[in-house]
Formats: structure tokens, C-alpha cells, sequence
């Protein structure tokens, strides 16, 4: 192992074992603990194996996580504005100590790298929230993962690389640092400005690109994230297709395609240095960096995180230490009268400019709406209608959420059967119980059982809702973040609604045929949501409806008449 030095960016960590090491250390891991990696830390893993995180020789001990929260710099003062660490469960670091040695494995069980542990402990996510992020608001997908999807337990300590990642999309696209640099090498590129991509391109994202070569006379990288993004993104099979399609109208020689599996953190300012770092790893000199860089979507209140040009600022702060140059950008418009795109600043207060933003573009997708050809060019338009098509051909999920004994059941089958009566979709309906007997029937009511139940419900909904077929899910739900990653993971598919039953306990105690709340009461069932398990109201259900007022038949009609004002049905 060592540094590879080249001549694009600087050196390269080189974390793979030797060829004549390998068998030996795959007979040893089998000895090892286990970890079974998550998507977002199989994408840090291979960045750290294949030098795109260079300096980094593995995840983040707890000295150098302090000083990148503190400083942004690691503790020997390298600049390195992310935290990098392995986050696993409480009961898994129990087993370890520093010195001990786990094995790294993919989602099949292939041993990817193995790590030698230098330190163990407990981070405070609210101090990581404020350095990182700037907020403890959930609302920000960072903020979210650190709170409810984070193990409690950080693991620091060096790899080594045993495999490569298997990847079966894109092959030809999927370049690593080495590999980059040395085509650039080989086309006799000395300078390169990057373009990050977490959406699909459109004619102003080339007009910036092609302005920015010009401009610094380099060539151009145009360089996706398809590790892991914001959700609500377009999926990256469907962007890499679309990024291919636009690729074409580049001059000839002038531009390259390669992917790059990051989990983004959506950290905004932050994030910009660390995309900078990155880019100069892969042999870039110079990275574009435009309004809301590696910015999450809004708060709740439509708020942005971080302010347009906060990462330009930062970046400048910090550019001559990174060695590799920013090309600053505001919003690019349409200029009707000059037929052309042009930097807002570059735009005449009499000249009339034309823009459809991103919720602009998805309304006209979901309404089969025409886009223009001033916008985007026709065979990117056709990838996006492919997968996104109108809303009354989608899939969605209607999800009922309330007490025991509220009429979720009763509403839910109501509507099944006034669905079903419209015809133009399979309708199918998951309903609380049934789904614990024929998908959970091993489960407790403990919370962490409840969460597995409800997510279990939650994927099988997002098939059918990937399949454009309706789901009805009826079942208790009490746990507000459960919900949420429900709602994500299917939104990323499909449409969703959430009806929240909101009948009074009072009313389902009442209601009780089968002396349920009774005995909750009386101490005979454990963990009985509303009297000895909390239950989480929604806060922005899309429907909220109040059984004591309303008949089945009604609650159903309102839902119907909801889906037809959010289009999913004609």
C-alpha cells in the first residue's frame, strides 16, 4: 500500500491489498464480526478504498471526527470539512474493542474490505447536527439520517480493500480517481472544471457548463451523484440516460461522463468544500459551483437551509488551500428576445426572461403538460415521461393511520370497493391485521417490531406502487418517524397519501368489540398503543377525518374527491 502520485490533483491513497495477500485474508475474515453495510456506507467504503477520499485511510477516528466538526480540518490540520464515519448498533459495538478487526460486507455477503478498529464511541448527534448541518431540524434529510436512522455507536479505524464493489449499471461510466486521471491523461487534458449533478440536465445546465470550459479554458467533466441523494430525486438509472442523451450535443472531444457513487450529506456550504476535494482527487483543476450548492430541499416552511450563495463563499475562503479553482455561477435564464441563455446578472431589467423550475417541471410531467423545446431537448423529455408518467397512470398509496378501533379498516375497505368500481388500476388493500398475520406473524408489538411491521407494509405498498397499481394500507402506524420513511421510500415511486382516522380515544374504547382496551388497561396486554404506547397524530396528513362525524361511505367519498383534486384519478 502507498500514495500513487499523478499528474492531475494530488497523490492517491491505494487501500487494496496485493493480489498475493487476498486469499489469506478472506480465510481470516471468516472469523471476523460481520457487518452488513448499508447503501450509504458501501458508498463511503469504496471512495475510501479507491483514493476519491484521499487523505482518508479509512472511517474517521474520534480525534480527527472532533476536529472536522470543530474546524473542518482533520487533527493533523488537513482541511476536511464531513464527518466519515461507521455508524452500527449498540449491541454490535458491545462485541468490540480497539485493536479488534471486522469484516466489511455488500448487501450479498461479499467481502469488500476489512477494518482494523482504533476507536469506539457514542457521538452526540445534535452537536454533529449543529457543526455539519446548521440545524437540529429534521426537516433536513442530514439532520433526519444522524436522529433516526444513525446507529448510536461510531467505529473508527483504517481498511483495507479486499473486492471492488460490484456494480452491474453503467460499467462503461463507473471511472474511478485512477482510472480518470489517466484518461485525462491520455487525451492530453491539463485542465478539467467538473460539473456535480444530482438532477437531470437541461439546455441551461449546458449552456453553464459549455460557459464555464470557455471561460477557464478547460475541458468538461460532467460528474452525477449516484449514491445517494436527496429524497424526491430523479432515480439515477433514469439521470444517467438522460445525462448520455445531452452528452451528444457537446462538441466532439470536448466533454466526458463519468458517475460517481457518493452519499451525498446535502450539508450545503460544507459540502461544497468537500465536493472540491473530491473532484481534485478524481484530477479536476476546477468545479462549478452555482446557487444552493448540495442544498436539501426547503423546510416545511418553504425556508432554504442555507443561503444561494453561502457555498461560493466558503469555497472562496478556503480556494487556495484546496488547489483546485471555483467557477462561480448565479441562475441561468431564458432571454426571450435573444433566443438564448444568460447568467441573471448578465440580464437587462427590460428584457423579458423565461424559467420553469423543478416543481414547475414535475407539474407539467404529472398533468402530461407540454414542455417547451427552449427548456430541454426533446430525447431527455421522452427519458423523464418514461418514468414519470402523468398522474392519473401512476401508482399511489393511500395510508390510513389512527387508533385501534378508529374505522381505518371500515374506511379503507369503502374505498377499495369505490375504487375498484372506477376500474383502471388493480386495487389492493394491506390491512393492519392481515399484514401481521401473512407478513409478520413472528413480530412483537415491542417498537423496534413495530417499525419492522410497518416498513415491511411499507415495501410491499411501494411495489405495488411501482407498478403503478393503488395500495391501501390500513394499519395503526403510531411512530411518526416510521411513517415518514415510509412516505419517502414510496414517494420515490409513486404518489402518497395519508389519511389520519383521528377518532378520540374516548370513541374506540367505546367502540371496543373485542375487550381490547380493557385489558390494556388492566394490565393483561403490554405496550397497547394509547394506554401504555404512545401514539405520534400526524401533523400534515394529507386527509384528517373524524369518525364521529362522518359514515364510512362519506370518509371514502372524501378521499375519492381528494385523489381527483391531486389528479391521480379521472
Amino acid at each position: 500500500m502507498g500514495v500513487n502520485k499523478q499528474p492531475h490533483g494530488g497523490p492517491l491513497k491505494n487501500l487494496y491489498l496485493p493480489a498475493d495477500q487476498l486469499e489469506a485474508e478472506k480465510k481470516r475474515a471468516l472469523d471476523y464480526p460481520t457487518l452488513s453495510l448499508t447503501t450509504r456506507q458501501l458508498c463511503d467504503v469504496e471512495l475510501i478504498l479507491n483514493g476519491a477520499f484521499s487523505p482518508l485511510e479509512g472511517f474517521l477516528g474520534k480525534a480527527d471526527y472532533a476536529s472536522v466538526l470543530k474546524d473542518m480540518r482533520l487533527a493533523d490540520g488537513t482541511l476536511w470539512p464531513i464527518p466519515v464515519n461507521l455508524d452500527v448498533a449498540g449491541d454490535f459495538a458491545e462485541t468490540l474493542k480497539k485493536g479488534s478487526v471486522i469484516a466489511l460486507r455488500d448487501g450479498e455477503g461479499v467481502l469488500v474490505a476489512v477494518m482494523e478498529i482504533s476507536d469506539i464511541w457514542s457521538p452526540d448527534w445534535q452537536d454533529e447536527a449543529g457543526a455539519v448541518y446548521g440545524t437540529d431540524d429534521i426537516a433536513h434529510p442530514g439532520v433526519n439520517f444522524l436522529k433516526n436512522r444513525s446507529g448510536p455507536v461510531y467505529l473508527g479505524g483504517r481498511l483495507s480493500g479486499v473486492e471492488h464493489p460490484n456494480h452491474y449499471d453503467f460499467k462503461h461510466l463507473r471511472l474511478g480517481p485512477r482510472e480518470l486521471r489517466d484518461k485525462f491523461e491520455k487525451m492530453g487534458w491539463r485542465r478539467v472544471v467538473a460539473f456535480q449533478a444530482r438532477k437531470p440536465m437541461h439546455r441551461a445546465h449546458m449552456e453553464l457548463t459549455q460557459r464555464a470550459a470557455q471561460e477557464t479554458e478547460a475541458n468538461l467533466l460532467i460528474h452525477p451523484v449516484v449514491g445517494l441523494t436527496a429524497p424526491g430525486d430523479v432515480d439515477h438509472f433514469t439521470r444517467v440516460r438522460c445525462y448520455e442523451h445531452i452528452l451528444e450535443h457537446y462538441p466532439e472531444q470536448t466533454t466526458v461522463l463519468s458517475l460517481l457513487p457518493l452519499a451525498m450529506r446535502l450539508a450545503g456550504p460544507r459540502e461544497a468544500l468537500w465536493h472540491a476535494i473530491i473532484r481534485k482527487n478524481y484530477g479536476c483543476t476546477h468545479l462549478i459551483v452555482g446557487p444552493n450548492h448540495a442544498s436539501p430541499p426547503p423546510d416545511a416552511e418553504g425556508k432554504e437551509f442555507y443561503g444561494p450563495y453561502e457555498a461560493q463563499e466558503l469555497f472562496r475562503a478556503h480556494e487556495d488551500e484546496l488547489d483546485i479553482s471555483m467557477v462561480p455561477f448565479q441562475q441561468t435564464v431564458y432571454v426571450e428576445d435573444r433566443a438564448q441563455y444568460a447568467p441573471i446578472d448578465e440580464v437587462g431589467d427590460k428584457e423579458k426572461t423565461l424559467r420553469i423550475s423543478a416543481e414547475e417541471l414535475q407539474r407539467r410531467l404529472e398533468e402530461d403538460l407540454p414542455i417547451p423545446d427552449w427548456f430541454s431537448f426533446p430525447a431527455v423529455i421522452e427519458e423523464l415521461r418514461k418514468t414519470h408518467p402523468p398522474r392519473h397512470q401512476s401508482g399511489f398509496t393511500v395510508f390510513f393511520t389512527g387508533l385501534s378501533g378508529s374505522g381505518k379498516s371500515t374506511i379503507a375497505n369503502a374505498l377499495m370497493v369505490k375504487l375498484l368500481e372506477l376500474g383502471g388500476r388493480n386495487v389492493t388493500l394491506l390491512d393492519g391485521d392481515i399484514v401481521r398475520h401473512k407478513l409478520s406473524s413472528e413480530l412483537t408489538f415491542s417498537k423496534e417490531h413495530r417499525d419492522l411491521n410497518i416498513m415491511r407494509l411499507g415495501f410491499v405498498a411501494g411495489e405495488i406502487t411501482r407498478h403503478r397499481g393503488i395500495a391501501i394500507c390500513a394499519p395503526i402506524a403510531p411512530y411518526t418517524d416510521t411513517r415518514r420513511r415510509v412516505r419517502e421510500a414510496i414517494e420515490a415511486v409513486g404518489g402518497f397519501l395519508e389519511v389520519h382516522v383521528a377518532t378520540t380515544l374516548e370513541t374506540c374504547e367505546a367502540r371496543d368489540r373485542k375487550g381490547l382496551y380493557a385489558a390494556a388497561r388492566a394490565g393483561k396486554i403490554a405496550n397497547f398503543t394509547g394506554i401504555s404506547d404512545p401514539y405520534e397524530a400526524p401533523e400534515n396528513a394529507e386527509i384528517v377525518i373524524h369518525t364521529e362525524d362522518l359514515t364510512p361511505d362519506l370518509a371514502a367519498h372524501q378521499i375519492i374527491l381528494k385523489l381527483e383534486a391531486m389528479g391521480y384519478i379521472r
